[in-house]
């Protein structure tokens, strides 16, 4: 799923995000990647129709833009369909000018590894924007989808285990528990109080706004009853 609204009150931020994917891209590729993004973030930014969600622009205006001839034009255009940034839309044929498509959610995967790099607000955003892609695109390093052979909690054996929990969050959804929950760990659970640590700031903050439920049921089905959940770093 991409995001939806290009268009509307907003759609602001979402562009913003968009291209700010897109200089993630060109500031962490080689040189000749970051002379490519350059163009097209200047291309997006000045003649990208967000309504219709397309670029359309002739060779010649790009050349006239970038400060370049039309066969540069046509290699800069070749490598950005290649690497899947753009997809085509129409084919420029006996005079009409071609029309051109932003990947989302290629723009998304390329960046994704730099997105912490902006701040965690910005890489909640994006998992946002992309909730049924996140195996593919949040490539922080979250572990391995295995239970980790954790030693017996702080409760007496029989009344629960955190390893139960990862077990019953793991079989409800393999690819979530992948991402979000396999390198999260307990700290404590007494009291009807339960501490659970998160490998970064982001990963607390993903797990707190998107998943809270489904990790507080799953440590209440172990536990019984909590009244209090802290996930903290």
């Amino acid at each position: 799923m991409e995001p939806k609204r290009l268009t509307g009150p907003e759609a602001g931020a979402l562009k913003y995000d968009i291209l700010t994917a897109l200089t993630l891209i060109g500031l962490n590729g080689t040189a000749t990647q970051q002379m490519t993004v350059l163009r097209l973030t200047a291309l997006v930014t000045a003649r990208y129709n967000w309504r219709a969600n397309e670029l359309s622009v002739g060779q010649r205006d790009m050349a006239r833009m970038w400060a370049v001839n039309e066969r540069t034009v046509k290699r800069e255009i070749k490598r950005l369909l290649d690497c899947n940034i753009l997809t085509c839309k129409r084919q420029g044929v006996r005079g009409r000018v071609g029309a051109y498509v932003l990947n989302l959610a290629a723009i998304a995967k390329l960046s994704a590894d730099q997105w912490e790099t902006i701040g965690p607000d910005f890489s909640e955003r994006m998992a946002g924007y992309f909730p049924h892609r996140t195996e593919n695109v949040v490539k922080i390093d979250f572990g391995t989808a295995t239970v980790p052979s954790s030693e017996p909690d702080s409760r007496t054996e029989g009344e629960g285990t955190w390893r139960a929990v990862q077990r019953t969050l793991q079989a409800k959804d393999e690819a979530i528990f992948k991402n979000w929950y396999s390198r999260l760990s307990l700290k404590a659970c007494k009291d009807r109080k339960a501490e659970v640590l998160a490998p970064s700031r982001f990963v607390a903050n993903y797990i707190q706004t998107h998943l809270f439920n489904e990790l507080h049921h799953a440590l209440e089905q172990e536990y019984g009853v909590l009244d209090e959940i802290k996930i903290t770093v």
